[in-house]
């Protein structure tokens, strides 16, 4: 296993993953305007903005299997070269309808993740796997990404041709993944597909897959809504609330590597109880705080650096638990972060349009984080659990 092969396996997974990242969360930043071109209501921008998620999170299953079986290289690449094709048809949409159809195909970037992880994690060793699929995570900047730079785009460049530059840039992104990148050998022994579901069986693939619906999910969901959020609560500009939901995701994504590495040193299950724990009290902050800026901006970030810690410590787990499923187990519990960032938005809209006010969806949030902080005192967050990570640090 050479060097040269774990560095850019780490660097391009990484960076291609921003790329990825930036293509799924691209109609987040146009929401506000193809409501008024398509004079759409909360629940359908609600839907047009969460609908990407749903085909990145539930594909994630079938493609962490097959990166385990076929390579990241391959898959990788793959990915990349497939994403163009939506983004062209996109460019040339001129309906509500037409636009759905093409975002639920751009919602394969959000693949890109569960690829990632099961190529890098291969690797590297057991013990620095925390700290490097953290830095893989740093992929999320994808979103931030979007939240700068597209809003601007779409003002000097038009609606249509923000994906044609998307496109350009993943084309170019997928050659330069393919000349720069090794594939590892294929394990001696490769588990069939119905032996790669398997893993649906064990308690654990469950519990991990609730925290990262929480944790991703919120990310993902906040990253996403929060530009709509921001200019229908403090009646702000686009461009102001994408830079403002984008500092969010700069601050989760810089967090999770930190999340990894306090799951390498102090364990897993202690950081997230602290995560939880602190994700109830800033969803209480936030619920009853719209009206105040400040507060909710406070808020949002404390949930943001959460999030990010939180991912982090999830990944340390997944391949602690599941060395010889990695990919397989990253794809349902990725799976499940995706759908966390799919449901919420939907949520928000309808309670929003049901009720007039955000509240109740907020508290949504505040009583699975509770879920959250038991299930994992009573699996993780225990004497047993602290001690094998003393004998780890040894």
């Amino acid at each position: 296993m050479s060097k040269k092969g774990q560095t850019s396996a780490l660097i391009m997974s990484t960076l291609a993953m921003v790329v990825a990242f930036a293509v799924w969360a691209s109609l987040s930043p146009l929401a506000s305007q193809l409501q008024k071109l398509f004079e759409l209501t909360a629940t359908q921008k609600s839907v047009l903005v969460a609908t990407p998620v749903l085909l990145g999170s539930v594909m994630r299953i079938p493609l962490g299997i097959m990166t385990d079986r076929y390579g990241g290289k391959k898959m990788y690449t793959i990915l990349m070269l497939f994403l163009i094709i939506p983004l062209i048809g996109i460019s040339f949409a001129n309906s509500y309808a037409a636009y759905l159809f093409w975002a639920f195909f751009i919602g394969m970037a959000g693949t890109s993740f569960a690829i990632a992880i099961a190529y890098v994690s291969r690797w590297y060793p057991a013990e620095k796997q925390g700290t490097v699929l953290g830095i893989t995570g740093m992929g999320n900047f994808g979103n931030a990404v979007a939240g700068f730079a597209i809003p601007s785009l779409a003002v000097t460049f038009g609606l249509g041709n923000v994906f044609l530059i998307l496109a350009a840039v993943v084309f170019i992104t997928a050659i330069v993944f393919w000349l720069t990148t090794e594939e590892l050998p294929k394990p001696e022994q490769t588990k069939t597909f119905a032996q790669a579901l398997s893993v649906v069986k064990f308690k654990n693939t469950w519990i991990l897959s609730i925290f990262y619906f929480l944790t991703f999910g919120s990310f993902v969901a906040f990253s996403i809504y929060l530009p709509t959020l921001l200019q229908d609560l403090f009646g702000i500009s686009a461009v102001d609330a994408g830079l403002r939901a984008a500092g969010f995701v700069v601050i989760a994504t810089l967090m999770r590597p930190i999340g990894g590495y306090l799951g390498d040193k102090i364990g897993a299950g202690r950081v997230l109880t602290y995560v939880f724990l602190m994700m109830v009290l800033s969803g209480a902050l936030i619920s009853f705080m719209t009206a105040n800026m400040i507060a909710f901006s406070v808020g949002c970030l404390t949930i943001s650096f959460l999030a990010g810690i939180g991912n982090g410590a999830v990944f340390k787990l997944v391949p602690t638990l599941f060395p010889g499923s990695t990919g397989a187990v990253t794809g349902f519990v990725g799976a499940a972060g995706g759908l966390g960032g799919f449901f919420p938005p939907i949520v928000m809209g309808t309670v929003k349009d049901m009720t007039g006010s955000y509240f109740l969806g907020f508290f949504f949030f505040v009583g699975f984080a509770i879920l959250c902080l038991v299930l994992n005192k009573r699996f993780f967050d225990t004497k047993k659990n602290h001690s094998f990570v003393k004998k780890q640090a040894l």
